[in-house]
């Protein structure tokens, strides 16, 4: 057959013609259907019969037995090898219990406990924050539409008479001006009655102030080792001659401005107390003069703000003094309900800004709490650093119940490196190493005093070098890292105060309870004062605190009396190291950390460690 015949003979077949061929072409489509259907139940059937190669060929009685399996949390790919050696046992042992967890999956979360750093810091920040931008807006607005109001009732208003309103309004003018004027004169008259005073002073003192710059005691050469103290001024204020001198602070910036607090250390005899503020430049008279309603027991300058002046006082309350102010009353002050002391504050420190650059100081008191206190807007926000507990003084409460007391502070100092480092001395004679980041214990215990610990201080050199003094009569010096003092002195009285020299690692100086001041340095004589001299010549009067000049060689002891007397070092307390032909004297913080690295090496026992 013709390839053409057969193709059109194909299409004539598949063509849904009409006709006999078109009827018998649906004929044979339903057939077929029918045939496949037949088929594909047959394919069925034939599909559910074919087994799996390794199936097993179970009996029915066999496949009619229920097998219970448990389904377990347990890792099938965990290692079953695992060995690590035991301290107890000292041997190698097999790791039992291995944990089972898979992650599948991992998401970084936002939340902070509450008690962490950034928690405190974000729980201050929303409660000063959280309501205050509301009521902003809301007041703003308040405003505005106030000042609408009142501009629609001036155009309301009737003109009065031009004249006449001109005559008063120009009244007005003349007084305000006058007035401004009369202030502006009368600051330029306080101004210069302050130069002139100044003047007269620098007259009257002049010898003194002679000795302070020039005079350096030519006696030295001839009493070896020893040192004086040579009197320059005394100054006392007519108001605080019935109270004590109860802390002293050189402001960091000016070196001749110094603050000094008043009050009683008698719990019988409180009253108010004072705040003064003197400089070297006029010893008759205060710059500054604060009255408070209670005693001032401590402050502190802030050192990159010298003009705020944080103080403690008696009753438990903490306040900050701004000097550029001119008020009679503190820029800030804590209350009851900002969370104040229970017992006397006695010492404020001023510390590093927060992250949100909010100024903050430390607290210190009898009731047992180390409080950080945040400038936050116009108010003062404390949180509890960290609560003293004084071991074995349990009470028997009600019904059973162990009432655990508190210790009580009486001084601390921070680490002048280790920002969260600080320690704290308490009544009880004990020395706690504390850590900011930790408000439940403590880093170490020092037994160090058998009475209250009336200072503590970081050598402003050497890392691991502290000092305490107490009422037992003693002044330690300490390496933080050794339980046992490095250097014990026995001064024979209650010691008041200690204090670090600002320019040797070696030199400290103290005041005693019976007026003296003595004055060591380590390199020199590790075992005796170089200088111990009589400063308060009355009966019945102590010296009570001490301070070193940051910049001058001279210290300022306050007594009970409100006097506080300046004396200058002589050559002998403040000795150099000696200059040898053709070689330059070495200086700086380095050659003072070795100079007393060495003394406590010598000091040290064999079996000691240094922590690195």
């Amino acid at each position: 057959m013709p390839a053409k015949a057969a193709d059109k003979r194909r299409k004539g077949q598949g063509a849904p013609s009409g006709g006999k061929a078109g009827k018998a072409g649906k004929a044979g489509h339903k057939k077929r259907d029918e045939d496949i259907s037949e088929t594909g139940e047959d394919d069925l059937a034939a599909r559910a019969v074919v087994r799996s190669p390794d199936q097993l060929r179970l009996t029915e009685a066999e496949l009619k037995v229920e097998v219970t399996r448990t389904l377990t949390a347990d890792n099938p790919h965990i290692p079953r090898n695992i060995v690590r050696f035991s301290f107890k046992e000292r041997a190698y042992k097999l790791v039992d219990d291995m944990d089972q967890t898979a992650i599948h999956l991992t998401l970084d979360g936002y939340l902070i406990h509450k008690d962490s750093d950034e928690g405190r810091r974000q729980s201050i920040r929303s409660s000063t924050e959280a309501g205050s931008y509301i009521w902003c807006i809301y007041d703003a607005y308040m405003e505005e539409l106030e000042r609408i109001e009142k501009a629609k009732e001036k155009e309301k208003a009737k003109p009065v008479a031009g004249k006449k309103e001109e005559m008063k309004t120009g009244r007005k003018l003349n007084f305000l001006f006058l007035s401004f004027q009369h202030t502006d004169s009368l600051s330029k008259v306080a101004k210069a009655a302050k130069i002139a005073e100044r003047m007269v002073n620098l007259n009257t003192f002049d010898d003194i102030a002679q000795d302070f710059k020039y005079f350096e005691d030519a006696s030295d050469e001839y009493r070896g080792q020893e040192g004086t103290l040579l009197p320059l001024w005394k100054f006392q204020y007519e108001k605080t001659k019935k109270l004590a001198v109860t802390a002293i602070s050189w402001n960091p910036k000016y070196k001749d401005l110094f603050a000094v607090g008043y009050g009683s250390y008698d719990f019988m005899k409180q009253g108010h107390g004072m705040l003064l503020v003197y400089t070297l430049k006029n010893p008759s008279f205060p710059e500054y003069s604060f009255s408070s309603e209670s005693g001032i027991m401590c402050l502190d300058f802030h050192s990159d703000h010298p003009h705020l002046l944080a103080v403690g006082f008696y009753d438990g309350n903490v306040a900050i003094y701004n000097l550029k102010k001119a008020s009679s009353q503190p820029s800030y002050k804590s209350s009851a309900k900002s969370g104040k002391h229970t017992e006397p504050v006695w010492q404020v420190k001023w510390q590093k800004d927060d992250a949100d650059n909010n100024s903050n100081f430390f607290s210190v008191s009898s009731d047992g709490r180390i409080v950080s206190w945040t400038l936050v807007k116009n108010e003062l926000v404390h949180m509890d650093v960290i609560k003293l507990s004084a071991d074995g003084t349990a009470m028997q409460g009600p019904e059973g119940l162990q009432l655990q007391m508190l210790g009580s502070g009486t001084s601390f100092d921070f680490h002048k490196k280790i920002d969260y480092l600080f320690l704290v001395g308490t009544e009880e004679g004990k020395i706690y190493k504390c850590s900011k980041s930790y408000s439940n214990q403590f880093l170490d215990v020092f037994e160090a005093h058998h009475m209250a610990v009336d200072s503590v201080s970081w050598n402003p050199f050497h890392l691991k070098v502290f000092i305490s003094c107490s009422s037992d009569w003693t002044v330690k010096i300490w390496d933080h890292t050794i339980k046992t003092p490095m250097f014990v002195y026995d001064l024979s009285t209650a010691v008041g105060d200690v204090a670090w020299s600002p320019y040797s690692s070696t030199v400290f100086a103290a005041v005693t309870t019976d007026g003296q001041a003595h004055v060591f340095d380590l390199n020199v004589n590790k075992v005796e004062p170089l200088c111990t001299q009589l400063v308060v010549t009355r009966k019945k009067n102590k010296t009570t605190h001490v301070q070193f000049n940051p910049v001058h060689p001279i210290i300022a002891v306050g007594d009970e009396r409100g006097l506080i007397t300046c004396l200058k070092l002589s050559p002998n307390l403040r000795k150099k190291p000696k200059e040898k032909k053709g070689q330059e004297v070495k200086k700086g913080p380095e050659v003072e950390i070795a100079k007393l690295e060495k003394l406590l090496s010598l000091v040290r026992g064999p079996g000691s460690k240094e922590e690195k």
